[in-house]
């Protein structure tokens, strides 16, 4: 019932038992999302504890996910603010939280947003912070977020897209070493 303000107000033993707790988006950042914690409510001890409580938001970072920039766009498009989103603690860096994010979408189905980003080729996968490596989570979620990675490669999809084969020679022509010694000369000239 205890809601969390900070990620260091949040006990070990959730971080390590992998604990699922319910927020509401605030913003998308950089840095990650910033949601507030929504505690468990007990009707009478709810309303008089909220008189206490202190305000703060907690910074979720998606684990196992390097957003690409045209990732962020898609979150901002996706989520809503004030949105209600679960988050499984993974790890904790500092006063940064890794996690799986979920997002329910219609009544009795959710999404992970950790592999949808990497589904829609929106992101790369990289080691999950916070989690042992030599834990069977650990493994178990990451041939998960690898899976999604492949199916966008797959489909080349997001930043998986092939270039034309226009693009590739003109890069090929662009790199060239005369070219670029062309390139100078004329920026000499027009400068001069």
């Amino acid at each position: 019932t205890t809601k969390f303000t900070s990620a260091l107000d949040i006990p070990v033993e959730f971080v390590t038992k992998n604990v699922k707790l319910r927020g509401k988006l605030h913003h998308i950042t950089e840095r990650g999302l910033e949601v507030e914690h929504i505690p468990i409510s007990i009707p009478v001890l709810t309303s008089i504890q909220r008189k206490w409580q202190s305000k703060g938001l907690l910074l979720v970072r998606l684990a196992g996910v390097e957003l690409a920039p045209s990732g962020m766009a898609w979150l901002q498009q996706e989520l809503k603010p004030k949105q209600m989103i679960w988050f499984q603690l993974l790890g904790r860096e500092k006063l940064a939280l890794e996690c799986l994010v979920l997002v329910t979408k219609g009544r009795f189905f959710s999404v992970c947003l950790n592999e949808e980003i990497l589904r829609q080729g929106l992101g790369r996968t990289v080691p999950i912070e916070g989690l042992p490596h030599d834990s069977h989570l650990y493994w178990k979620l990451h041939r998960r977020l690898l899976q999604a990675e492949l199916k966008a490669l797959k489909k080349h999809k997001g930043i998986w897209q092939e270039e034309s084969y226009y693009e590739r020679i003109w890069d090929r022509i662009g790199s060239h070493k005369v070219v670029q010694a062309l390139k100078q000369f004329v920026s000499w000239f027009r400068s001069s």
